[in-house]
């Protein structure tokens, strides 16, 4: 597909006054996620049927004639797999893209298991992607004939592959099942993860005792506060296992922290006094001092509603390989307990359960209500 950089603002409202004519684009995003700490989208790449435009947010600083094609309503916008994107859009634009159109949600409505977009390409075009250009870094410049290649093909065909996905969806009923889902993803927002406490983004923190949390708490703000330092992503710092064994183990000594493995040696040559200082502060606080996981609503223990959650499993299962849709998509485990505790007795308050979809309740409402003895 050719494509072009655009070169300043009047080109890029030029281009994007001849977006606003489109009836549908594809788009993506190229981030530098996995090599800083502060990530930030490192290109925007546009294409029509016909031809690609790369937008680079560190030449053309004001995008706002674009955030106007992306909130558009009458404009089409194929993603693939656009949560990430759709999050990045609002972080540092602050962007509600209007009229999506989610590929890989469509193929999750087709019972397609093998959704990345390199697998797509492949099975629909005959098409090979180099995997590699997704861990490389954005940010730096100039890009490499090879990344412009690369990002200019994960839009290339989207377009057309819309086309194909929507024909496979009308077909079989579904294509506003997936509108609806379009709708839902697009109102994702961009959430910050270093709000204090840190622990409640840390996976396995909910299991800890009071003490592992203190310690726990500390380690993270020192990988934190170092990160931001040396702008680097915090996995690059310290791995959440390391700071897991060193929660679990509370070593004091920098001899400890290397009997455990908890760090190599060249990390506590560069940061192991913090991390001893840490671990020692921790250990130090008076009892009412420690922190605590903030309890989660839970529902009453019910007999009745546990008996529900098994029967609503079941008919999960059978309806998912009936309808060859994946068992989580089509109603996962959160949604069936909720359901269970407020055993709905109507279409209607069925839709009124948390999170449940509308397209759940034409879908599988009925059978929803039936294994619940309605």
């Amino acid at each position: 597909m050719k494509y072009k950089f655009i070169e300043s603002n009047a080109e890029l409202k030029n281009v994007c006054d001849a977006l606003l004519e489109e009836k549908i684009i594809s788009v993506d995003l190229e981030a530098d996620s996995m090599h800083c700490f502060k990530e930030k989208i490192c290109l925007i790449q546009i294409a029509t049927q016909s031809q690609a435009f790369l937008v680079d947010p560190f030449v053309i600083k004001d995008i706002s004639n674009f955030v106007n094609v992306l909130e558009n309503q009458d404009v089409i916008k194929v993603f693939h797999g656009s949560d990430f994107d759709i999050r990045s859009l609002d972080r540092d634009y602050q962007v509600r893209v209007k009229n999506l159109f989610d590929t890989e949600i469509a193929c999750r409505f087709l019972g397609i298991q093998e959704r990345g977009l390199a697998a797509l390409l492949k099975q629909n075009f005959n098409v090979d992607v180099d995997k590699k250009f997704q861990k490389v870094d954005w940010a730096k410049r100039p890009l490499k004939p090879e990344m412009i290649e690369y990002s200019v093909g994960d839009v290339a065909y989207l377009v057309e592959l819309h086309d194909i996905i929507k024909e496979k969806l009308y077909k079989i009923g579904r294509l506003d099942w997936a509108n609806e889902e379009f709708e839902i993803q697009a109102q994702v927002r961009y959430e910050n993860n270093h709000g204090l406490p840190l622990f409640k983004k840390f996976k396995g923190a909910g299991k800890m005792d009071n003490r592992s949390l203190a310690v726990l708490e500390n380690l993270l703000q020192v990988r934190l506060d170092i990160a931001k330092k040396k702008d680097k992503p915090l996995y690059k710092v310290l791995s959440n296992p390391a700071l897991m064994t060193m929660a679990y183990k509370k070593p004091v000594t920098i001899d400890q922290m290397l009997k455990e493995r908890a760090l190599t040696k060249k990390q506590v040559g560069m940061f192991g006094k913090k991390c001893v200082e840490s671990v020692v502060n921790a250990m130090q606080l008076e009892h009412k001092d420690l922190p605590s996981y903030p309890k989660t609503k839970r529902f009453k223990k019910d007999e009745s509603a546990q008996k529900r959650i098994k029967l609503l499993k079941k008919m999960r299962e059978k309806l998912s390989s009936k309808m060859q849709m994946d068992p989580g998509f089509l109603l996962n485990n959160a949604m069936i307990g909720s359901i269970a505790h407020q055993n709905p007795s109507t279409p209607k308050e069925l839709g009124e359960v948390e999170q449940v979809r509308l397209w759940q309740v034409q879908a599988i409402g009925e059978d929803i209500l039936k294994t619940l003895g309605f």
